[in-house]
């Protein structure tokens, strides 16, 4: 269920990420090499970055699949950034909400996107959807699981709570409600990465030397062959900077 990307260090181009490399986010979505889950990622596609002097990211969302869009093509050619968050869709359910379902989603500095499903999905988290405040309910940008896990990390954040902790955590209270969920979110802020394997691929590519387009990626999968790549561990959470990397063992929610 859909593949994502984060990168934040020196300034490069949304295509060196994006569309250049030989396994891509953009060849992901129809040739997907470590999707366990669906085949093909052709709901829609987003990409959300970072212009320096300016802490609101920019976004370019679609509802169609990202080959079909020739514009942005043209677009990953030349702008460039020190952050991003990309990603890729294959909806876990029908839905109609098009562009405003296709990650990343957004709130004031950060990006966020969900790789995975709710099991049960909407049926056993009504009960999470119950504590959430109702302008939060009723601002949610779409009708789908990972619009819903959104609201639950935002909740925490605009609490105060620390990124990788607010991942941490709504983890861990999905995981209780919705048992075999997969739930490996993505969140960036310009600066920094936080991410969770839970259920599904995660990789992480780090290199701090300070050259033109080198930095961290942290991705479903790799985008090359490049031996550095690293898979992060199941049940872990991962924090990152364009020179520094740390990961930490997750929990399961205790029956």
């Amino acid at each position: 269920m859909c593949r994502h990307l984060a990168y934040v260090g020196a300034e490069t181009t949304l295509g060196a990420l994006l569309t250049a490399p030989p396994h891509a986010l953009h060849r992901q979505a129809w040739a997907p090499r470590r999707q366990r889950h669906g085949t093909v990622n052709a709901d829609g596609f987003g990409v959300g970055w970072y212009a320096d002097g300016d802490p609101v990211p920019a976004r370019y969302r679609r509802t169609g699949p990202i080959w079909a869009d020739l514009s942005f093509a043209d677009l990953a050619r030349v702008v460039r950034t020190r952050a991003l968050v990309g990603a890729v869709r294959d909806a876990t359910v029908a839905d109609a909400d098009g562009e405003a379902a296709a990650a990343p989603y957004a709130f004031g500095p950060w990006l966020f996107s969900h790789n995975g499903a709710v099991r049960g999905w909407p049926h056993t988290v009504v009960s999470l959807a119950a504590e959430l405040p109702p302008v939060d309910l009723l601002s949610l940008a779409a009708r789908c699981d990972a619009a819903l896990v959104w609201a639950l990390v935002l909740r925490r954040l605009t609490d105060g709570v620390a990124p990788g902790r607010a991942l941490a955590d709504t983890v861990a209270q999905v995981a209780e409600a919705a048992p075999d969920s997969r739930l490996n979110l993505l969140l960036a802020d310009g600066s920094a990465v936080a991410a969770t394997a839970w259920g599904d691929s995660l990789f992480v590519l780090s290199d701090p030397s300070g050259r033109p387009g080198t930095g961290t990626v942290v991705a479903s999968e790799p985008y090359d062959d490049d031996p550095r790549w690293r898979q992060v561990p199941d049940r872990t959470l991962l924090t990152a900077t364009a020179t520094e990397v740390h990961l930490t063992p997750l929990k399961e929610p205790v029956p």
